[in-house]
């Protein structure tokens, strides 16, 4: 079975449901769930498995996901960090939302409006390598200057929420 993606419109009201790919393939409108965990170590960050079907091997936030359809943002969110970093038992909080659309090399489109929650955990993430090739903790000051000289090696999505928290 295929994965769908929730479509929406730019007020987030649901407008149907879509294949994930066919979704990426028309550039659809769908939304999307980001996941940011701090610790005492700074933010933790994930690489990409280079077999993502967009985006291997970039940096980016700690998760990121789809909801299911009938899945509220949130659980999506917890179920997602768990799938991907192995990390249970964090309480999560709404941050804010954005759109953002971005065309890849391999003529697929992310245009999502992306739900972003935030966590606190010094747990040490076990990690499913089908999704997620490495992690680390980084500070501030370090991402900020990681980003502003190879902006490349970061997804689109991350930099644009790094850039919101970084100017909040």
């Amino acid at each position: 079975m295929n994965e769908q993606v929730i479509l929406v419109n730019n007020d987030d009201e649901v407008v149907g449901y879509e294949d994930k790919l066919i979704a990426h393939e028309k550039g659809l409108l769908h939304r999307a769930i980001s996941v940011l965990i701090f610790g005492e170590k700074g933010w933790l960050l994930q690489q990409r498995a280079s077999e993502k079907y967009h985006c291997g091997n970039l940096w980016t936030n700690t998760c990121c996901t789809h909801p299911r359809k009938a899945e509220d943002n949130l659980s999506s969110a917890k179920r997602r960090l768990w799938e991907e970093m192995g990390i249970t038992n964090v309480k999560l909080h709404y941050a804010f939302s954005f759109i953002y659309k971005t065309t890849f090399n391999n003529d697929l489109t992310e245009h999502e409006l992306d739900h972003v929650f935030i966590g606190y955990s010094n747990n040490t993430p076990q990690v499913n390598l089908s999704e997620v090739k490495d992690y680390k903790w980084i500070q501030n000051n370090i991402l900020a200057e990681e980003i502003q000289v190879s902006p490349n090696l970061f997804t689109p999505w991350f930099k644009a929420i790094a850039i919101k928290f970084f100017l909040l």
